[in-house]
């Protein structure tokens, strides 16, 4: 625990300066008088402190604040008044003395140091595991594990289902003087009630059918450790009052066993219930919830803490690429469409989410489009691809001539022809599409010089759509159903070949 800093009184008037300790003895605050010079001296070793500023000789005040950032002063007497727009100048005390007011600004002072920009940087050091967030929520959870690690106090970890209340838990013993001592959880609603005792504190042999042999319980396995008691409200009464004998006198024998063991354990429990509800309604122990609820920390939901999305999907992906699964990223409207989302799930969610995107489009980057419809809370149009026109061309001419294969093969399963065999033998063939003829080359025609098959094709193609077109009278959407491509594509096409209906 932090030490809070020594305080100095510092006054040329000596008869103030003892109306100002006696109100200091009376409620217990700690102190020193110092001259000037002797306050100089400290204040470099010991650094920072809490200086009660009066009269003093030579030094100018005002250069002392300036030369001494950290320390908070309080200001004596009502000439010195000008000195508090300096930032570390924290109030002004005046004659009479009231301890009430003197409280209140050493509370004041101590908020100071709290605060402090170094103080700070040495609280968010503390290497939290899996407790990724920089939002208000999230600082003031690692805030409360920095105070009550070093304790043996029972934490309560409360908030909803995927909120991350077993990191919590962790954290907490990772932090604490039992770091090298074992962290054991239970899930108490996932046990059955007849087998929960023998679970947390073992059975002797012979206890109950089926113990066939001594077993230690999670209180035995803790021991040194830390106990953590998830889904606490899940658990049974019968079982709660043989808990909270344990909580209050730190002893328990196991099942079918006399022997008393002393239970050397840290207790964090944690539920996503309402347990004063419960209290309330008759299913919970009152006298369990006040010995549990010591230390409560309320784990914030991810609806809470939606700016934290991009620093917890980063260190679900990392997690994710250390299984060999890939990664993806995500596009900024496609951060700001998850972020619109309530997650009733929270971090559990997202990294089902997750998953499922590395499932979907391995090494690819992710845009709202692609996002479940669920998650999806952005208008956004999403990017529709143009192709130069030569390789839709080249498409849609394999397209056509695939369909003009499958059409003569299913001609061959049908009644045979006995034109085609004709034809056939006589080295011509004629291809339909959709009633339309058209007239092909077979191997024999190819002149032997060879002749140009992009300009050919190009013919063909004119020709197909001019036929379409002069069949169904120029209505382009049915010639395009015929010719089996888009009406946009005909257009376009038609365009290119100025194909209209006066040619």
């Amino acid at each position: 625990m932090a030490v809070n800093p020594p305080l100095y009184i510092v006054d040329s008037q000596q008869r103030r300066a003892e109306r100002l300790t006696t109100v200091l003895s009376f409620i217990n605050e700690p102190y020193q008088v110092l001259s000037n010079q002797a306050l100089l001296q400290q204040l470099t070793i010991d650094s920072p402190a809490v200086v009660l500023l009066g009269a003093i000789g030579d030094t100018e005040h005002a250069d002392l604040l300036l030369r001494f950032p950290r320390c908070a002063f309080l200001l004596i007497g009502e000439p010195l008044t000008p000195l508090l727009q300096y930032p570390n100048a924290v109030g002004l005390l005046t004659e009479p003395f009231s301890y009430n007011s003197l409280t209140q600004l050493l509370r004041d002072c101590q908020q100071y140091h709290r605060l402090l920009p170094g103080q700070r940087q040495t609280e968010t050091s503390l290497k939290f595991d899996g407790m990724v967030g920089q939002t208000e929520p999230m600082q003031k959870v690692r805030f409360l594990i920095s105070q009550v690690a070093k304790t043996d106090a029972n934490v309560l970890v409360l908030g909803q289902s995927g909120t991350g209340k077993e990191v919590v838990a962790r954290n907490i013993h990772l932090l604490s003087n039992r770091a090298a001592g074992p962290f054991v959880p239970i899930n108490c609603g996932a046990i059955p009630a007849e087998l929960l005792e023998s679970e947390l504190f073992g059975h002797e042999k012979g206890a109950f059918t089926g113990a066939i042999s001594t077993r230690k319980g999670r209180f035995e396995l803790a021991q040194g450790g830390t106990l953590f008691l998830d889904e606490i409200g899940d658990m049974p009464q019968p079982m709660q009052v043989k808990l909270l004998r344990v909580l209050q006198e730190r002893i328990f024998e196991r099942v079918g066993g006399s022997q008393t063991i002393k239970a050397d354990v840290r207790i964090i429990a944690a539920t996503h219930r309402n347990l004063e509800q419960m209290i309330t309604e008759g299913h919970f122990r009152e006298d369990l919830f006040y010995r549990l609820n010591v230390f409560p920390i309320e784990t914030p939901a991810l609806s809470e803490r939606c700016d934290d999305l991009p620093l917890l999907i980063r260190e679900l992906l990392n997690r994710q690429a250390a299984g060999h699964q890939g990664r993806i990223r995500f596009t900024e409207r496609a951060l700001e469409s998850l972020k619109l989302h309530s997650w009733p799930g929270n971090v559990r969610e997202l990294a089902n989410l997750l998953e499922r995107m590395l499932i979907m489009y391995p090494d690819q980057v992710v845009d709202v489009a692609e996002l479940p419809q669920k998650y999806c809370y952005l208008d956004v149009d999403s990017y529709q691809p143009e192709y130069p026109e030569a390789l839709l061309e080249r498409d849609m001419l394999n397209d056509l001539f695939a369909a003009s294969a499958d059409d003569s093969e299913d001609d061959s399963t049908g009644i045979s022809n006995s034109n085609d065999d004709k034809q056939h033998s006589t080295g011509s063939a004629n291809s339909s599409t959709n009633g339309i003829a058209v007239s092909l080359p077979q191997l024999s025609d190819i002149p032997e010089d060879g002749f140009d098959l992009k300009e050919y094709l190009a013919d063909l193609e004119v020709q197909l759509i001019s036929n379409a077109l002069q069949h169904h009278d120029y209505v382009v959407a049915r010639a395009a159903e015929v010719l089996g491509l888009r009406r946009t594509t005909l257009v376009e096409k038609m365009r290119k070949y100025n194909l209209g209906r006066d040619e």
